[in-house]
């Protein structure tokens, strides 16, 4: 756990009707005083969105050598890299290079976060998909944050329904290729 983080718990329903994933799950999140409202709820997206078997959060931001949230298989490679926000072109490398999977949910505009790893090296990259939320979706969902949420995340079509502390949002959530 990162040194000065805030801990959040959030007590999450998830159903996935794309993916056939129904949970409940109870997430402690470690927000670092560096990460803002903003990253910290894509993360917790990220994790719900690709729960599956092995799936953890990394150290986060103080984490080099590790995304936001990956995948371990039972004899701990990992098989899936999770980015969140806008990390670098090498950090895209290394993961693709190291696991099966590598994905990025961003809370930012995507165009800008491609074009920076336009023309760099990137394993694997017409495999890699950046996924991204309507418009101020993120925004309107750090709004009702607590330090101890409930949140329902159903996904439906490519359709998400978010429900944080009462506030009810959706959003498509769209696909971007990086190549």
């Amino acid at each position: 756990m990162a040194t000065g983080a805030t801990i959040y718990t959030f007590d999450v329903e998830l159903a996935d009707v794309d993916r056939g994933v129904y949970e409940s799950l109870t997430l402690r999140v470690a927000r670092h005083p560096s990460e803002t409202d903003a990253f910290m709820i894509t993360r917790v997206l990220a994790y719900c969105l690709e729960y599956e078997e092995g799936i953890a959060f990394s150290e986060g931001i103080s984490a080099a050598e590790e995304p936001a949230v990956l995948v371990r298989d039972l004899t701990g490679a990992i098989t899936a890299w999770i980015e969140v926000g806008a990390p670098d072109a090498a950090r895209l490398h290394f993961g693709s290079k190291l696991a099966g999977r590598t994905t990025v949910y961003t809370h930012r505009d995507p165009a800008k976060v491609i074009a920076q790893w336009q023309g760099k090296r990137i394993h694997d990259a017409e495999n890699i998909v950046v996924h991204t939320f309507d418009r101020g979706f993120i925004d309107d969902a750090t709004v009702a944050l607590a330090r101890r949420s409930t949140l329902t995340v159903s996904v439906t079509e490519h359709h998400l329904y978010f429900d944080l502390n009462g506030t009810s949002l959706s959003s498509d959530i769209h696909d971007h290729a990086i190549v």
